[in-house]
């Protein structure tokens, strides 16, 4: 195998001793100081802040591949919002999904009964995420690790992160490099999405509601967005409510409006209700009927939540399938190119055939269940034992992926309780773009590219997810 390249590191390493631990104390202050925080799992208390695990100086990342990925995202956004929106292929590539995998099948069935009974409102709002490594064996061309359709954090935090590794540029002496850290607007971006959907609404004291998690460890990024929207527009009033509160106070109006006690919603936010713990019982999946019924905008509604799942994301790959979603021969070339290689495990002749390819060479895959949230995932050496124990159908349920080998980086991961000196270790990153788009089925009224986030893990870890402790935040340092 071909050794694994090692992007040029944007400043010289490793950092003097002293001037190091100078400089790791002062920027861990800056992070809390300017909310790049979450609560601590360990130490729970909703008094008390940890920095958010980030990476002191800032990671480097093809400039070329950036700017694709960015140019790219409007077309992204035009494609899942029409597949939310195509009803037959949602329901025939999900068919075998839902047999086995309850979750899915439950959000299915809201979808199926919202349909039934005709939807409350026509308009959309999908705040997207499209998440890429750089692959080493295709001249670090960006490969689509995942598209986030529902929930897609750290737009709030990652904005923090380009003004937290330029204060330890300055700091370090290297001013000069500061050019090559692009801006970020995805707090701004993904807020002013939130805020044009309740302008579409036309309703002046209604509310946007964030659905939120029974405890919220990564509160900073969902405040951050609450605060934004209150600054910009103080007129907007925005409640947060778990799923359980909005089954006791919620109730619709006789036009299908969504009252949260006197408050009428204009708009919902998910930040909850993607993973099967946020759904503790029946209540929960009525409320979340409810809602889907309602005139209030969602987002994502059912069927964009639908959408963002693996199995579409695998028959998306298949290269005649983009032609129903996309009329622009271009586009579909520029959309083909991002795509690895995803294989059904469903019970036939080409699932069958991708059980047997993951058999022989694990090591060249991911095996992915329909999760959001991270840490789900299976590697390499550990896919046999987990595909041998599901029966044929059971494998439906999960989809197979060529394993992505991205560049390392060197640099220092800062993370609470970390060593200090902090040592040089190898990274790897992922970019994600945010992405806006709201529409109905006829017509899109806005769509725009929304800023980005780049996470980065220890090149030894599978998983790179912030919120479930594995990676850290961090920002692009551009290479041309």
């Amino acid at each position: 195998m071909s050794p694994i390249p090692v992007l040029e590191s944007c400043i010289p390493l490793p950092i003097e001793e002293r001037t190091l631990v100078e400089v790791t104390q002062k920027a861990k202050d800056w992070a809390i100081m300017h909310g790049a925080a979450m609560r601590s799992k360990a130490n729970f208390s909703p008094d008390s802040l940890n920095f958010a695990p980030f990476i002191l100086v800032p990671s480097s990342f093809p400039r070329k591949e950036f700017e694709k990925a960015k140019h790219l995202q409007t077309i992204i956004n035009q494609l899942m919002h029409n597949v939310a929106h195509d009803e037959e292929f949602l329901t025939t590539t999900l068919a075998e999904t839902i047999k086995v995998d309850d979750f899915t099948a439950n959000l299915f069935n809201v979808y199926k009964k919202v349909l039934a009974n005709g939807f409350g409102q026509a308009l959309s709002l999908g705040l997207l995420r499209s998440d890429y490594l750089a692959h080493m064996f295709e001249d670090n061309s960006i490969k689509q690790v995942e598209i986030n359709t529902i929930a897609s954090s750290f737009g709030g935090i990652s904005t923090q992160m380009m003004p937290l590794q330029s204060f330890v540029m300055r700091e370090l002496g290297h001013v000069d490099k500061l050019k090559n850290m692009p801006e970020n607007t995805a707090l701004s971006g993904i807020c002013g999405g939130m805020i044009k959907a309740w302008e579409l609404y036309e309703k002046p004291k209604a509310v946007i509601l964030f659905v939120i998690e029974d405890v919220s460890y990564n509160i900073c990024d969902q405040r951050f967005h609450e605060f934004y929207i209150r600054e910009q527009s103080p007129h907007i009033h925005v409640l947060r409510r778990t799923l359980t509160e909005i089954h006791k106070e919620g109730k619709l109006g006789p036009n299908k409006e969504l009252f949260l006690g006197e408050y009428e919603v204009a708009v919902i936010y998910f930040r909850a209700g993607y993973e099967p713990a946020h759904y503790p019982s029946q209540d929960e999946w009525d409320a979340r009927y409810m809602m889907e019924c309602s005139r209030a905008i969602k987002c994502p509604s059912i069927h964009y939540h639908l959408a963002g799942t693996k199995k579409v994301q695998q028959a998306l790959a298949q290269p005649e399938m983009l032609e129903r979603f996309i009329s622009d021969p271009e586009k579909i070339k520029a959309v083909g190119q991002i795509f690895t290689g995803l294989y059904s495990l469903d019970d036939s002749e080409a699932g069958n055939a991708s059980y047997e390819m993951a058999l022989k060479e694990p090591e060249r895959f991911v095996l992915k269940p329909q999760r959001e949230g991270g840490g789900n995932n299976v590697y390499g050496v550990d896919i046999p034992d987990a595909l041998r124990k599901m029966n044929r159908l059971e494998r439906a349920a999960w989809i197979l992926m060529d394993l992505i080998q991205p560049p390392i980086s060197k640099g220092y991961m800062i993370r609470p309780g970390g060593k200090s000196p902090p040592e040089i270790v190898d990274l790897v990153s992922e970019l994600g773009i945010f992405g806006v788009i709201i529409g109905d089925v006829d017509n899109i009224i806005w769509n725009y590219q929304a800023g980005h986030m780049l996470r980065t893990k220890l090149s030894t870890a599978n998983e790179g997810g912030v919120a479930a402790g594995l990676g850290a935040l961090d920002s692009p340092y551009l290479l041309d």
